[in-house]
């Protein structure tokens, strides 16, 4: 396992940004009144946000960030770092990271790079900008996360349509010389289809004779090959087998115990999963905190879309033992054990 510590950095500010579009899972309408009842309690998903046709990841992160600056009194012009991570970048190319440095006005003497990363995005991300503000004489990052599946999602499949929502995020990040975070890194590649869009890109570029053409996959399940496909119990099998392992590893290499650990900031992947995840770590309901049942399941966005919606009184007031942990599209999972202290946190952005 890739478990190591990074010296010397810390999170001074997280902020979020959300579309103003809400859509109720109780007009799911595709399935039964007692279908969609045992679907919504199962995934935990009562509501989430979606994009209008003309927004991208990067303008929910945009927002985030600007507000975030803001708040910080940060120099533009003393950014180091900007890393963006996202499944759905605004091009294949360019890197989205490019466009947001130019956008929001930082110095041309900013690092800016794409991450190519889904549910574990924000832990790898974090870990990232970590290293390179320990190891490269840089003060000040910018970790963005933003995610729009929900234009890559039909609404005949059931799998996915009612899980996914829409968010951005900011995270800022800086050198103190004193903080120690650690983490905990793996992967299986072998399991990449179980969350995948087949074509698209490189591999299978789109054939405007089948990429778009819907098909059925089973009963409830209706897709084509430019929209996101869900092998959900894959998934559920594969996050059964590795994140408690995983997490108890960070514990155990970190000399800490669940008692020492006030949050546990978890990748909301869904409700039952989450929920079997806490169970198996022993950890406290009150300890778990969720934003799920009111924004989907927002992939690398998740983690500090939920420290905004669910902790903002917590980590802006005090100290904080945090745990992370991301699991899911890659396969790739990954776990953070850090202290958060007085961390800026301004409240909950909705783009209209």
């Amino acid at each position: 396992m890739a478990i190591f510590p990074i010296p010397g950095v810390r999170i001074s500010g997280v902020s979020a940004c959300v579309p103003s579009r809400i859509y109720e899972n109780r007009n799911y309408d595709l399935i039964g009144e007692k279908e969609r009842y045992t679907l919504i309690k199962t995934i935990g998903v009562e509501s989430k946000r979606h994009v209008e046709p003309d927004t991208t990841s990067s303008d929910l992160c945009y927002h985030a960030a600007e507000r975030l600056l803001k708040d910080m009194g940060w120099n533009r012009e003393k950014v180091d770092l900007l890393v963006f991570v996202s499944q759905t970048r605004d091009y294949l190319m360019p890197a989205t990271a490019c466009i947001l440095q130019d956008r929001l006005g930082l110095s041309k003497n900013c690092l800016a790079f794409d991450l190519d990363l889904g549910c574990s995005g924000y832990v790898y991300g974090l870990s990232v900008v970590f290293s390179m503000l320990a190891n490269a004489g840089l003060k000040n990052a910018l970790l963005l996360t933003g995610e729009i599946p929900t234009p890559n999602i039909n609404y005949k499949d059931k799998s996915t349509f009612p899980l996914f929502g829409d968010a951005g995020a900011a995270t800022a990040i800086e050198y103190d010389g004193i903080s120690e975070a650690w983490f905990n890194l793996q992967t299986d590649g072998s399991g990449y289809k179980a969350i995948h869009i087949p074509d698209g890109a490189m591999r299978n570029y789109p054939d405007p004779q089948k990429s778009f053409n819907e098909e059925k996959i089973s009963k409830g399940i209706v897709r084509s090959r430019v929209q996101i496909a869900l092998d959900g119990m894959t998934v559920f099998n594969f996050t059964m087998k590795e994140v408690r392992p995983n997490v108890l590893a960070l514990l155990e290499k970190a000399d800490k115990t669940n008692e020492e650990i006030d949050y546990f900031v978890f990748h909301q992947a869904n409700r039952l999963m989450n929920e079997t995840i806490r169970k198996q770590l022993k950890i406290d309901s009150e300890k778990y905190p969720y934003s799920i049942d009111r924004f989907g399941n927002t992939s690398s966005v998740s983690i500090p879309l939920t420290m905004v919606a669910e902790l903002r009184n917590k980590i802006t007031e005090g100290r904080n033992h945090m745990l992370f942990a991301g699991f899911g599209v890659g396969l790739s999972w990954g776990s953070c054990l850090l202290e958060t202290d007085r961390v800026v946190c301004p409240e909950l952005i909705e783009m209209v």
